[in-house]
């Protein structure tokens, strides 16, 4: 008993500062829910110092799940998942024109079900920072390590939330790294690990999951959608043998066929292929290697005095708001931003950059080809899983998503059904079981690349079921 409790302590002493958030510039009255926001110092001689949104579950906190929430990119801001994913807040666009952008209410918050932290990782995204240049490096495995690093100490530092039902969540990239956390979380248990955390599974949407099949699936995809004719993509499934990434450069018949591909594909918006892409952002699409869309991260070129939104919409305007809000200093202030330490607020971190196995900078090593072996692994768990895909989706394509769920071996509970939300078709789903682990997998039809950003009712009602135990 001592020797655990000397373990806490030691955890507890890292925990940097936290603060209760009454009030934020944009909303005209106090917060109707519980915010709180803070750093917690990881890594050798804590030195990474991790920033964090913590919301309480708007419904009944002693009980609901708590929610580990990670971004994708690598490198984006949880702000992305808190304005226009899973978050209590979205922005009222036409009243934040010329002025500071204005806030109003989400009614389709995963708040509403559950307690959720939003993390800014890995180090150098959004608000979190290293105190010297070695503390930067980092990778697909250190990220998850120092997740799993942060997650401990704020369960001491918050010992009211140990018996909450938690679970680890995201979308897009950390594919790569959340299942790594959450294998290292039962691990960490196992072996004794303190505090003991009350892990029952995770959580993905169109997560990327094996770099070479996922990126390899978006040629099978657009044709798939009438996006290349039969033709085309039987020459060049034949010709390049089906890889497209890693092409021999000897082979010309299959470099003439993706140069046909690419003329096809070029104009096509990959998270949401239904959706214009965003004409002054300067935005190609990259059909075959992993990229964040673009007008996420040059958001900072068109903020000026933002006196109108340049027409006609695409969904990359909408991104313009979260920037401008975030690098305002009273937002930093209420937001209890340590000064000093960052001076601009980036929705993605452009020097964090995965362009198929090549790094724009050495602070960040992709270092994880695939995760399936990990998913593999956590089928012989106590465990719940939860994967879903928007179908407009040709950055990560459920054939992909699909393939590697196939590849378990699981037993099916339930074949592939719609699933409705008021009486409307949402998606489709397929359940799948072994001894003490479940998978759920589930489709929402129209959603693009972060789901709960385009069907946000939808996604609110498949994730109350979910933790729920309720069929979707």
């Amino acid at each position: 008993m001592l020797f655990r409790l000397i373990l806490l302590l030691l955890l507890s002493d890292i925990i940097a500062s936290r603060s209760i958030v009454k009030t934020l510039p944009g909303y005209p009255s106090d917060l109707p829910f519980e915010l709180e926001t803070g750093y917690v110092g990881v890594g050798e001689k804590n030195d990474v110092q991790l920033f964090y949104y913590f919301v309480e579950s708007e419904g009944s906190p002693k009980d609901d799940p708590l929610i580990l929430w990670l971004a994708g990119g690598p490198g984006c801001s949880a702000l992305r998942a808190f304005f226009y994913e899973i978050g209590p807040f979205t922005f009222n666009y036409e009243e934040s024109i010329g002025k500071t952008p204005t806030l109003e209410l989400n009614p389709y918050s995963w708040t509403k079900v559950a307690s959720i932290i939003y993390i800014d990782q890995p180090v150098g995204t959004g608000f979190s920072y290293a105190n010297t240049s070695e503390s930067y490096i980092s990778s697909d495995t250190i990220s998850a390590t120092q997740t799993y690093e942060f997650l401990r100490k704020w369960l001491v530092d918050h010992p009211e939330y140990l018996n909450n039902p938690l679970y680890i969540c995201g979308v897009s990239y950390i594919g790569m790294v959340i299942p790594i956390i959450v294998q290292e979380i039962y691990n960490g248990n196992e072996a004794g690990n303190e505090p003991q955390m009350n892990i029952k599974g995770y959580m993905l949407g169109n997560p990327l999951t094996d770099k070479n099949r996922d990126i390899n699936s978006r040629i099978k995809y657009a044709h798939r959608v009438a996006l290349l004719s039969d033709n085309l993509y039987k020459s060049t499934k034949a010709n390049c043998k089906g890889e497209y990434i890693d092409v021999d450069p000897s082979n010309g018949l299959c470099s003439s066929n993706l140069q046909l591909v690419d003329k096809c594909l070029d104009k096509i918006n990959l998270p949401q292929i239904l959706e214009p892409l965003c004409s002054t952002m300067n935005v190609k699409s990259n059909l075959l290697r992993w990229d964040r869309n673009s007008a996420e991260e040059n958001s900072m070129d068109l903020l000026g005095p933002l006196q109108q939104v340049p027409g006609p919409w695409c969904r990359g305007y909408n991104y313009i708001f979260a920037t401008k809000w975030a690098n305002d200093r009273d937002v930093q202030k209420a937001l209890n931003i340590r000064e000093g330490i960052k001076t601009e607020w980036l929705q993605c971190n452009t020097s964090i950059e995965y362009s198929f196995g090549v790094s724009a900078t050495v602070a960040y090593t992709f270092n994880v080809p695939s995760t399936v072996g990990y998913h593999r692994n956590l089928t012989h768990k106590n465990c719940r899983a939860l994967i879903f895909s928007g179908d407009l989706d040709m950055r990560v394509p459920h054939l992909s998503t699909e393939k590697w769920i196939d590849s378990l071996n699981l037993n099916i509970e339930s074949g592939w059904e719609p699933w409705f939300v008021d009486g409307q078709i949402a998606g489709y789903t397929i359940a799948y079981a072994r001894n003490d682990y479940s998978l759920t997998y589930a489709t929402m039809k129209g959603a693009g690349h972060t789901v709960p950003e385009y069907k946000p009712r939808e996604s609110l009602a498949m994730v109350d079921r979910w933790f729920a135990y309720y069929p979707l």
